[in-house]
């Protein structure tokens, strides 16, 4: 298969490459701090147009592909994972669903801010007593004349803070299983929303919970209804390849500040780099990454500008984002003592690349899924 980038996609990563070095990074230890949502640094990213990289140029998009939204957050996330956590609604599936699933009027409504950076979206999905467990989520919508009635808890989402708009995991009618699930599109400060209590990540982010009580929704706001599911867990392929550049961004973020340091620091009268074990180390992240890289790659090629393939992505989610807990870590390993105190930035990137196994779909849900292909296609070498 080949890897090889085009001229433009060449041209991007150069350009998101600059200006994260130059306007990201150099905030991101406030931008963690504060766990502020990072409008500063999004607005950037907007004004290159880098958000809009999922939607059609009719809709104010650059009508970009899976390995372009990929390629985007990967430079980024070796910056500063709070500001690529923040751009992945925009560039990943909240976004992709509305250009797949809306209908016209929807689009022409949302798309266009979204591109601009001036919408901020939120899905929302887990609740309390429901994580993985998605076709038995408790949410439900009532249709009463023109509007939904909709009641029930959501939380650990992301951005619900400062979102303009949310895509809602919702049941039907009270419709058991996962033939009752759909998605309806929910604007701020609608009558019966409540954005509430906040939890503070390790990563530097904040989670939060959203209540709806008796919130009413315009029945035109409907994003997905028919074979819901299906359609909502097809999008949410996106997401598990741009989960895992993020990943991918914060191993070589920290592998770049690994060889930096032992390059630099000096023991016994020589840079530690010098030191077998050190090469050794230093080796064996090189060769986490680059099978990682592969694998991801491969989903995002695959995919074009449609969904990845569930099989592709699952792999590609579950190996990057275990490789980069193990890559941080040894980061943080060969800085010694300065690589605990938060003087350097691997302490950081450390902490970012924990969520990755549990955002998206577990790493143990994702083992499962792989498996049950396997069976199911008596799938063998």
């Amino acid at each position: 298969m080949n890897f090889t980038l085009s001229d433009e996609q060449k041209l991007l990563v150069k350009t998101v490459r600059e200006i994260t070095e130059k306007e990201i990074k150099p905030r991101a230890a406030e931008i963690c701090e504060k766990g502020e949502f990072p409008f500063e640094t999004i607005k950037i990213l907007g004004e290159l147009g880098l958000l809009g990289i999922s939607i059609p140029e009719k809709y104010g998009g650059s009508d970009g592909t899976i390995m372009d939204a990929v390629l985007i957050l990967e430079e980024v996330a070796k910056g500063c994972y709070v500001t690529a956590m923040a751009a992945l609604g925009e560039v990943g599936v909240q976004a992709k669903a509305l250009v797949a699933y809306g209908t016209e009027e929807q689009k022409m409504k949302y798309l266009p801010g979204v591109a601009r950076g001036e919408k901020i979206l939120a899905i929302c999905m887990t609740e309390p007593d429901v994580g993985s467990d998605v076709a038995n989520i408790q949410t439900n919508a009532v249709l009463n004349g023109e509007n939904y009635t909709v009641n029930g808890v959501k939380t650990l989402i992301s951005r619900a803070d400062v979102a303009d708009l949310f895509l809602l995991f919702t049941r039907f009618e009270g419709e058991p299983g996962s033939n009752g699930v759909g998605c309806l599109l929910i604007e701020k400060n609608t009558p019966g929303m409540k954005v509430s209590q906040g939890f503070k990540t390790m990563g530097g982010e904040y989670l939060w919970e959203v209540v709806l009580d008796q919130c009413q929704v315009p029945k035109e706001n409907i994003l997905v209804r028919e074979n819901g599911f299906k359609k909502l867990l097809t999008a949410f392929n996106t997401q598990r390849c741009l989960n895992a550049s993020i990943s991918l961004g914060l191993a070589e973020g920290a592998f770049n500040e690994a060889v930096k340091y032992t390059k630099e620091r000096r023991q016994f009268g020589k840079e530690i780099a010098d030191f077998q074990g050190v090469k050794w180390m230093l080796a064996d992240m090189y060769v986490d990454i680059e099978a990682s890289k592969t694998l991801l790659y491969r989903a995002a090629i695959n995919a074009g500008k449609g969904f990845p393939n569930q099989q592709e992505a699952s792999v590609a989610k579950l190996m990057t984002n275990e490789m980069a807990i193990r890559v941080t870590n040894q980061a943080l390993q060969l800085h010694g003592g300065y690589g605990y105190t938060k003087e350097y930035p691997v302490e950081r990137m450390v902490r970012g690349a924990r969520y990755g196994t549990l955002g998206g779909g577990t790493s143990q849900i994702q083992r499962d899924l792989i498996a049950k292909n396997i069976l199911r296609t008596n799938r063998v070498y």
